[in-house]
C-alpha cells in the first residue's frame, strides 16, 4: 500500500485478509462506520466466489497492439495445480505467463473492433484441461457485459518514466524507485526480468533488491530501442510472491543526435523551355530523430550558384525560374542542396546532398536536308527499285520519336510511280520506284520531298523543310508492246475452221511501228486458234465448243509472244468468250429404270435429263410421247428438268422400252427410249434380280469347275498319249532314236527273239579269250582285244565314246568295276589303264553281254552266276563281287553301275529296267 491523505482500512475474515480499501473523503466518518460492516460482508462473498477457477476475459484495447503490450491479468490462483501448469493460447500473437500476465507478444492489430481466442491450461501431472475464452474488444466500441465478479488487488504500477539517450557517465545512475504494498507486511526482495535485464540488450537495467531501485548501466541511444518493457515481481525470502508482477516502461527522451541524410544522388527532370514556376520535383533529406519534433522539420535551400532553379524551404520542392533551358545546349545540371533541422535554425544540424537536374527533350528541332536538291536515274519499265538515300539531321533526342524522320512525297507522284520509307539506322529517306516509267511518255520526274518528325513540333516556330528531287528516266531498247496487254474478243461457238475472229498486233515502243515483229502463241489449251506469224490474225483452228472443259464461264484464254528483231519480246493475252448455240440436245440421266409391282396400284418413275447448253438453249424442257405411242404409259409432275412416267394401265411384269420425246426451249430435241422394269421386290430390289444373282454366282463356280476338269483332262493326255520321237543329244554328239512303247514292261524290241545266239556265242567266246590273256591282273591287255565285243553292241554307239575320250571311260570303268566286281578286278583295270593309256571299254561289254544271255535262255539256274565265285588267284579282290544286277531279286536289277557308264549305256539301262 502506498501511503496517501485517504484512510485505509482491512477487511479481516478468519485467517484470510480482504482487500484494502481506500476513501477519499475525512468527513464522512459516519457513513464509514454505517458502512464498514456492509463492505466488509459484500468483499467477503466476492472473495468466497473466486475459489473456482476463471472461464472468461474480457478486456478492451487499444485498435493497435504493440509488442509487449499488457492486456490483463488473469487469476489463475484456482485453476488446477498452479503449480505445475502449461499454459498456451490459440492466437500467436499473444502469450500468457505463469502468473497470469496476458500480453501481446507481436504488435498487431483488432480488426473489426473484436478479437476472439482462447488460454489452454493443462495440468502437467493429471494431464488435465482447463479451457479461458478471450473476448478483445477495441475501447470506443467496448459493450458493458455482466461478468461475475473476482476480488482484485490495487496495482502498484508506478507511472511510466523516461531516461535521456547518450547520458554521460559515471554509470550506473539512479532512474526510479518501485515499491509493493505487500512491504508493509513483510520483508520484500524485488527482482526485474524482460527487455534490458535478462532479454537483450542484457544488464542495462539492474533493481536493488532490498529497496526497489532500479539503475541503467550504460548510455542508451533512442535510434536503435526507443522503448524499454520489462517486469518487477515482489518476493518474500521464502519465494513466496506477495503480489502480482509490475510491467514497467522506460521511455527514452530524443536528442538532436542526428544529422539529415540525403541519397546518393536526387535525380529530377524537367522538359526543356518550361515555362518559369514549372515544378522540377521535391528533395527530401530523412533524419533518424524521433518523428513529429523539432529535430527532424528541415528547412532547404540551394548553395550552388543558379538563377534556373529555386526550392522551397519548407517542403523542398524545386521549380524553375528561366525559360532558357535548352537541351541541345545542356541537358544535365547538378546542384548542391543543404538540408538543416530544427526548422533551420542556428542550433539545427545540417547536411548537403547533391541533386541532378535532367532536361527532358521536347521535339522543337525539326530534321533538316544536308543539300538543297537532289537527282537520281532509273531505267524505264524498272520498277520496285531503290533509287536515291536523302539523309537529313536532326538535333533533338537520338531514336526517339522527336528524331525519328517521316518522309512525304508532296508533288509529283500524282500516278503513285514512287514509294519513301524511312531507315531505322541511319535516318535517311528511301526513294522507290514501284510503277515502271516509258521514257517515250516520261523523260524526267521532279518530285517535292518532306521531312517530319513521328512527333509533332513543340516550343518552336519552325517549320518542315522540304527539298527538290528531280528522277531522270534513262531510255533501253524495249521490246514490242501490244496495242492492249488483254485483248477481248467476242465469237459464236462451232466457228468453221480458218474464220478470222481478230487481229493482235504489237508495236515497238521507239518506232511507234509493228514492221519485222514476229508472233507466236505461248500457251493454248485446247489448240482451237491459230496465229498468223507475220500479221498477228487470229484464226479458228478447231471445233471451238462452249460446253468443253477447257472453257470456264463461256472465257477462253490464249497467250501470245511477239518478238522484234533483236529478239525482244512482248507478251499479249487474248480473251475470248464463246457465245453458246443450240448445239446439244437433252439427254435422260437414267434410262434403266424399276417400278415396284402393288396391287391395285399404278406405279411411276421418275425421268430426269439435262442439256450441256446454257439457257435460253436448255431447260426448262417439254417432255411428250411419239403419235404411235402405246397409251399404257402417261407423263405426269412435269418439272424443268425432269418428269414422272407413271402407268396408265396396270401392265404385268417384264421390261418395257417406253419412247419419249424431250425438246429444249428452243424445241430442239429428239426420241429417247426409257427401259423400265416391272417386278416384284423385296426391300426396294426386283426378286428376278436377286434369283439371277444368286444363280450368277453358281454359274461362275460351274464355269471354274468346268476350266479346272478341261485343264487336268489336258495333263492327263499329255501324259498318257504317245510321245513323238525325240532326237537325244549324246555327250559325244551321237544321236539315238527312242522308240514309241505303251506298255511298261520291255518292248518286243528287246525280247528274246531279237537277240541273235550267234551274238551270245561269240560275246562268251570273247569273255573266255579276255580271262585267258588278262591272266587275272588284266595288266596284259589291248584296245584290239575288244574289237568283237564292240562290233556286237555296234561299232557307232560304242566305239564313238571310246574315240571321243578313252581316258574319260578309263576312270568311270574303274570306278564302277571296284563297285560290282571286286576290288581286284577294277584295280587290274586301272593298272592296266595306267600302263597301256587305253581303255578296257569292251571288259563292260563282256559282263553285259553275259547277263543278256542269261535272259535270253530264260533258264531257272540264269541267276546262278549271281554269286560268288572261288578262284585259284583272287588279287586284292573278287573278279566277280556281288553281281546281281540283273537278277529279279531286287527292283534295280544291280545294274545301277550303268548310270555312269556313258549316255550309251543308260540308254540301254532304261530299256532293260524291268517296270
Amino acid at each position: 500500500m502506498f501511503k496517501t491523505n485517504g484512510i485505509f482500512v482491512q477487511c479481516v475474515f478468519g485467517e484470510r485478509k480482504g482487500a484494502s480499501i481506500f476513501f477519499y473523503s475525512r468527513n464522512n466518518m459516519a457513513s464509514f462506520k454505517t458502512n464498514y460492516l456492509l463492505v466488509c460482508f459484500s468483499f467477503m462473498v466476492s472473495t468466497l466466489s473466486v475459489k473456482a477457477c476463471v472461464r472468461t476475459v474480457e478486456a478492451a484495447v487499444p485498435e493497435e497492439l504493440k509488442a509487449g503490450y499488457i492486456i490483463s491479468e488473469v487469476n489463475l490462483q484456482h485453476c488446477l495445480n498452479n503449480t505445475h501448469l502449461e499454459l498456451t493460447t490459440s492466437d500467436p500473437d499473444f502469450a500468457i505467463q505463469q502468473d497470469g500476465l496476458l500480453y501481446a507478444t507481436h504488435s498487431t492489430r483488432i480488426h473489426s473492433g473484436e478479437r476472439a481466442f482462447v488460454i489452454w491450461l493443462q495440468d502437467q501431472q493429471s494431464q488435465q484441461k482447463w479451457k479461458i475464452d478471450v473476448a478483445l474488444s477495441v475501447e470506443h466500441n467496448m459493450v458493458k457485459r455482466e461478468v461475475t465478479l473476482k476480488r482484485s488487488k490495487r496495482r502498484w504500477r508506478p507511472l511510466p518514466f523516461s531516461i535521456r539517450e547518450n547520458e554521460l557517465p559515471p554509470f550506473p545512475k539512479e532512474i526510479q524507485q518501485v515499491q509493493s504494498d505487500s512491504s508493509q507486511n513483510y520483508d520484500i526482495i524485488y527482482k526485474i526480468y524482460g527487455q534490458g535485464v535478462n532479454l537483450p540488450p542484457i544488464g542495462l537495467f539492474s533493481v536493488v533488491p532490498e529497496t526497489g531501485m532500479l539503475k541503467v548501466h550504460r548510455a542508451v541511444d533512442r535510434e536503435q530501442i526507443a522503448e524499454y518493457k520489462f517486469f518487477a515481481e515482489a518476493r518474500t525470502k521464502d519465494g513466496i510472491k506477495r503480489d502480482r508482477d509490475l510491467d514497467i516502461t522506460v521511455k527514452v527522451e530524443d536528442e538532436n543526435d542526428n544529422r539529415p541524410e540525403f541519397t546518393d544522388v536526387v535525380v529530377l527532370s524537367v522538359p526543356e523551355h518550361s515555362e518559369i514556376g514549372a515544378i522540377v520535383g521535391q528533395v527530401n533529406a530523412t533524419d533518424r530523430d524521433e518523428p513529429g519534433t523539432l529535430f527532424t522539420q528541415m528547412a532547404y535551400k540551394i548553395i550552388s550558384s543558379t538563377d534556373l532553379f529555386s526550392i522551397q524551404s519548407e517542403t523542398g520542392i524545386m521549380y524553375t525560374t528561366s525559360t532558357a533551358l535548352d537541351r541541345e545546349t545542356k541537358d544535365t545540371y547538378e546542384l548542391t542542396v543543404e538540408a538543416t533541422d530544427c526548422k533551420g535554425q542556428h542550433y539545427g544540424l545540417s547536411n548537403t546532398g547533391t541533386v541532378r537536374i535532367v532536361l527532358t527533350d521536347i521535339n522543337d528541332n525539326p530534321p533538316t536536308f544536308k543539300a538543297n536538291k537532289y537527282e537520281a536515274k532509273v531505267e524505264e519499265n524498272q520498277k520496285d527499285v531503290l533509287i536515291l538515300r536523302i539523309p537529313v539531321e536532326d538535333k533533338d533526342l537520338f531514336n526517339t520519336s522527336n528524331w525519328k524522320a517521316k518522309f512525304v512525297i508532296k508533288k509529283g507522284n500524282e500516278n503513285g510511280n514512287f514509294r519513301i520509307e524511312t531507315d531505322p539506322v541511319t535516318n535517311e529517306g528511301l526513294l522507290y520506284v514501284v510503277k515502271p516509267f516509258d521514257y517515250e511518255k516520261n523523260k524526267i520526274v521532279k518530285l517535292e520531298v518532306a521531312a517530319e518528325n513521328e512527333a509533332e513540333l513543340v516550343g518552336t516556330k519552325s517549320t518542315w523543310a522540304t527539298v527538290p528531287v528531280d528522277v531522270n528516266v534513262i531510255n533501253v531498247d524495249e521490246g514490242p508492246e501490244f496495242e492492249t496487254p488483254n485483248l477481248f474478243l467476242r465469237i459464236k461457238e462451232n466457228e468453221p475452221n480458218g474464220t478470222l475472229i481478230g487481229i493482235y498486233k504489237a508495236l515497238d515502243p521507239e518506232t511507234k511501228s509493228s514492221d519485222g515483229i514476229k508472233y507466236y502463241k505461248i500457251s493454248d489449251p485446247a489448240s482451237w486458234i491459230q496465229v498468223e506469224k507475220n500479221t498477228g490474225k487470229l484464226l479458228v483452228a478447231g471445233n471451238m465448243d462452249r460446253e468443253s472443259s477447257f472453257v470456264t464461264n463461256g472465257m477462253y484464254n490464249i497467250t501470245v509472244n511477239a518478238v522484234d528483231q533483236s529478239s525482244k519480246t512482248g507478251t499479249g493475252t487474248v480473251e475470248i468468250y464463246l457465245e453458246d448455240e443450240n448445239d446439244n440436245n437433252p439427254i435422260i440421266t437414267n434410262k434403266d429404270l424399276v417400278i415396284c409391282e402393288h396391287y391395285g396400284q399404278l406405279g411411276y418413275v421418275k425421268v430426269e435429263a439435262e442439256d450441256k447448253d446454257a439457257e435460253p438453249l436448255s431447260s426448262p424442257f417439254v417432255f411428250s410421247f411419239p403419235k404411235d405411242h402405246d397409251k399404257n404409259w402417261k407423263i405426269t409432275n412435269e418439272e424443268a428438268t425432269s418428269m414422272h412416267l407413271e402407268q396408265a394401265t396396270e401392265l404385268p411384269t417384264g421390261i418395257y422400252n417406253v419412247p419419249v420425246i424431250i425438246g429444249d426451249q428452243q424445241g430442239k430435241g429428239e426420241q429417247q427410249i426409257v427401259t423400265v422394269r416391272i417386278c416384284k421386290c423385296i426391300s426396294g430390289q426386283c426378286v428376278a434380280s436377286q434369283t439371277s444373282a444368286a444363280l450368277g454366282v453358281w454359274g461362275i463356280l460351274a464355269l471354274l469347275l468346268a476350266i479346272a476338269l478341261l485343264l487336268l483332262l489336258c495333263i492327263l493326255l499329255t501324259c498318257f498319249c504317245g510321245k513323238k520321237k525325240e532326237k537325244v543329244d549324246l555327250d559325244n554328239g551321237a544321236e539315238a532314236v527312242l522308240i514309241k512303247s505303251n506298255t511298261e514292261g520291255p518292248g518286243e524290241e528287246v525280247m528274246a527273239p531279237n537277240f541273235k545266239m550267234s551274238a551270245q556265242q561269240t560275246a562268251l567266246e570273247q569273255e573266255s579269250q579276255f580271262l585267258q590273256q588278262s591272266g587275272g591282273g588284266l595288266q596284259d591287255i589291248r584296245l584290239s582285244d575288244f574289237q568283237n565285243v564292240n562290233n556286237v553292241y555296234g561299232s557307232q554307239t560304242l566305239g564313238s565314246g571310246m574315240q571321243n575320250d578313252p581316258s574319260s571311260f578309263l576312270s568311270a570303268t574303274n570306278s564302277t568295276f571296284q563297285t560290282n566286281y571286286g576290288q581286284q578286278f577294277g584295280s587290274g583295270i586301272q593298272h592296266y589303264a595306267d600302263q597301256n593309256g587305253t581303255s578296257i571299254w569292251r571288259t563292260n561289254g563282256l559282263v553285259i553281254d553275259q547277263k543278256l544271255n542269261g535272259f535270253v535262255t530264260e533258264h531257272n539256274d540264269r541267276f546262278a552266276e549271281d554269286i560268288s565265285h572261288v578262284y585259284g588267284f583272287e588279287g586284292r579282290g573278287s573278279f566277280a563281287g556281288s553281281v546281281g544286277c540283273c537278277s529279279d531279286l531286287n527292283d534295280d536289277s544291280g545294274i545301277e553301275f550303268i548310270n555312269t557308264l556313258g549316255p550309251k549305256f543308260r540308254t540301254l539301262a532304261q530299256v532293260c529296267t524291268k517296270k
